[in-house]
């Protein structure tokens, strides 16, 4: 499987970015923050769909896959929210469909409440971004040492299907990814030293998130280990005064891989429904 694979200056910044399809309306998806990761790595299973009627983006956030790493202490909230920013106003002149998982789903709440003309509807997987404590799982996650052995335990932690973890194509694929001297070095200096400090600066107030008033989709997995739904979801459903969830039983942190082609139907029912007035 392979996508388009293009670059772009964003506030001085090479970004790489996948796009496909020719559809009017767009689409951004926003990855998560695992060691190794990119947009391609976890989208590339529901870009084909999404495409087929909308335009899709799918860029690699600063300091993930192909885009520029920069220092240690220039990885802030801020950069990312700001470049995020940036992308969707260098990519559409409308509003789009803004699909953030976990890591992505706290800069893509930022972007709504921050700049809400730049957001049609708001879907969130997994997501951070209220207060809470670091899990064991997202401990892990951040803490993550390159060891065949430590990443089958991510995949584990990540996964309701204990076959993932077995899986060694798998395995080995994200392992070898989270080896690139740059990537292995910028994940350490994003997370690593500084785990409940880093999700306490991703959170937003509750105050904040009330007033996000964007249609929002709220995924997640029961028995995810690494972002727990009553921490976060559950909070998110209370909040947000327009939002509506879906939870899956029998489903993991990989919602998109684990359950894709529900994922996508429940994505298309929404983004293709009327919208209420506001």
């Amino acid at each position: 499987m392979e996508f388009s694979s293009k670059y772009m200056k964003i506030n001085g910044i090479n970004t790489h970015y996948h796009e496909e399809g020719s559809g009017k309306e767009k689409m951004i998806l926003i990855h998560g923050s695992g060691p190794g990761v990119s947009a391609f790595a976890n989208w590339r299973l529901v870009i084909p769909r999404l495409s087929e009627s909308l335009t899709v983006f799918a860029p690699d956030i600063v300091g993930f896959g192909e885009t520029d790493k920069l220092s240690k202490d220039e990885y802030t909230l801020d950069l990312w929210v700001n470049h995020l920013i940036g992308f969707i106003e260098a990519v559409s002149d409308e509003p789009v469909y803004l699909v953030g998982n976990s890591f992505g789903g706290a800069l893509s709440l930022h972007v709504a409440h921050r700049r809400p003309d730049l957001v049609k509807k708001l879907i969130l997987m997994g997501s951070v971004g209220v207060q809470h404590k670091v899990s064991y799982g997202l401990d892990r996650v951040w803490g993550y040492e390159p060891s065949l052995e430590n990443m089958r335990e991510l995949i584990q932690l990540f996964s309701y299907d204990e076959k993932a973890a077995n899986n060694e194509e798998l395995v080995r694929l994200r392992y070898e990814a989270s080896l690139k001297p740059e990537t292995r070095d910028a994940f350490k200096e994003m997370f690593f030293d500084s785990r409940q400090e880093r999700l306490d600066e991703l959170a937003l107030a509750d105050e904040e998130i009330k007033k996000i008033n964007t249609e929002t989709l709220i995924f997640h997995g029961l028995n995810d280990q690494v972002i727990k739904f009553e921490d976060t979801s559950y909070r998110f459903i209370q909040l947000l005064p327009h939002a509506e969830l879906h939870l899956f039983n029998e489903c993991g942190h990989w919602t998109q891989i684990e359950k894709t082609e529900p994922f996508i139907n429940h994505i298309l029912a929404f983004i293709n429904k009327e919208s209420v007035p506001v």
